[in-house]
């Protein structure tokens, strides 16, 4: 039950060890611009007792090993039962080609059948929920100021019937350090980092890794409500998006804060509602309050596709990536659910039949983006539909007393989240 947990405690605990190793040798050896660099990158104290030639001991034995090894046939670093780091994937499926697929109404897929169960709760609404990149954990932001951490197989486990033990308690951390309503959370693609976002317009990073840690050992203190944020894929930067018309992008070693140049050019005062990096960091996407959905260039920060009332006059509530980068999946209080083409800003499918004009609705697609899942706040329901066809094909009770105020798909598996206005966190699993 508690290997997956004692896995990453491990893993943090071995990056720890290895980023003092690499300070104390370029200290030790009179480099110290290089150790205070790498210091201040990998949040290690420069004063780090670890022995200087550590390092060289481990480096040395390691490559004896490697060669010995080598000479067997057999990899080192399984030999050595090496971890693998947070934030390892899958291999991707296929892409689908939506811009090649006309809407085939009557040849829809099925949606599996799932479970659920209520899972935990807040003290207040429950605004906010992201898996981490390997699908190991979930992290729900509330009102409350509170962030709840979630392990997901104990969440599964929690599905079932209870256990002889007694009943499984998923979560495995709750951090308090904001002052304000948590807005969203992501977490840093290598390591064991959660990072969130409030009306405090402040951005924090927690270790989840210390069992003990309850408040962020870093800061990054924003001019405006922090209303989304965003990890590039590298983990060297994040994106902001905010009560300011511009995505905000920060460097996480500095934290100096960069604007696009471009931004006189932006006919719009409008705050946005969700910032997102596409799958490799090229691009990025952010949903608006003016109804507008626009691309950015990764590299440049420019407004690249400008999608100027992609909702109409109401707002965009969130935008998020195809894993090929070739589409965005829109939503917006106008009740609709859009796919747009990037390259050329046309739209392709819309998604209709579930009411959405209150809160910051979400559509995500599902693991193998054959689906869009989404709620209907009027029915209290969760709604999917063939991502091809555009057709519902599944309406669920959500279980929620209220309507949810959030989705979000597992990146690795048949398994969402979904949390609300009546506190409560759920998790919904495929039936085998």
């Amino acid at each position: 039950m508690e290997a997956s947990l004692d896995q990453t405690l491990q893993e943090g605990k071995l990056v720890r060890q290895v980023n003092a190793m690499i300070v104390a040798y370029l200290r030790d050896n009179n480099l110290h611009q290089a150790a205070m660099a790498v210091a201040s990158a990998t949040m290690t104290p420069l004063a780090t007792d670890a022995p200087a030639n550590r390092l060289l001991e481990l480096v040395a034995k390691g490559l004896a090993v490697e060669r010995d090894e080598s000479s067997r046939g057999v990899s080192a670093a399984s030999a050595a039962g090496i971890p693998v780091l947070l934030g390892s994937m899958p291999v991707p499926t296929q892409a689908i080609d939506f811009s090649a697929m006309p809407d085939t109404k009557g040849s829809s897929k099925t949606f599996p059948k799932h479970e659920t169960r209520h899972v935990s709760e807040h003290k207040n609404f429950a605004r906010c929920a992201r898996f981490s990149p390997d699908g190991r954990f979930v992290a729900t932001g509330s009102s409350d100021t509170s962030i709840k951490l979630f392990e997901v197989s104990k969440m599964k486990q929690a599905v079932l019937a209870e256990s002889r033990d007694g009943p499984v308690r998923p979560v495995i951390r709750t951090f308090y350090d904001h002052s304000q309503p948590i807005n969203d959370l992501d977490f840093h693609p290598q390591s064991t980092v959660l990072i969130s976002g409030a009306k405090d317009n402040t951005i924090k990073f927690f270790d989840f890794s210390k069992t003990v840690a309850r408040r962020a050992f870093r800061v990054i203190q924003d001019t405006h409500n922090v209303r989304s944020v965003s990890f590039h894929p590298s983990g060297e930067y994040l994106l902001a998006g905010t009560d300011h018309p511009i995505p905000h992008l920060y460097d996480i070693n500095t934290f100096k804060c960069y604007l696009t140049a471009n931004a006189h050019d932006l006919s719009t005062k409008a705050a946005i509602n969700q910032v997102r990096y596409s799958s490799t960091g090229s691009m990025y996407v952010t949903a608006s309050k003016d109804g507008s959905v626009r691309v950015w260039d990764g590299v440049t920060a420019q407004c690249v596709r400008p999608i100027v009332g992609a909702h109409g006059l109401m707002e965009a509530t969130s935008a998020s990536f195809t894993k090929d980068q070739r589409f965005i999946l829109s939503c917006g209080k106008d009740s609709t659910i859009k796919l747009w083409e990037v390259g050329t800003g046309r739209l392709l499918k819309q998604y209709l039949g579930a009411v959405h004009t209150q809160f910051r609705c979400q559509a995500v697609f599902n693991g193998t983006e054959e689906f869009i899942l989404s709620i209907d706040e009027s029915s209290n329901e969760v709604v999917i539909w063939d991502a091809l066809t555009a057709e519902k094909v599944a309406i669920w009770p959500s279980n929620h007393v209220a309507a949810p105020r959030w989705i979000e798909h597992s990146p690795t598996e048949a398994a969402f989240v979904t949390c609300g206005n009546d506190r409560s966190v759920r998790f919904w699993k495929e039936i085998p």
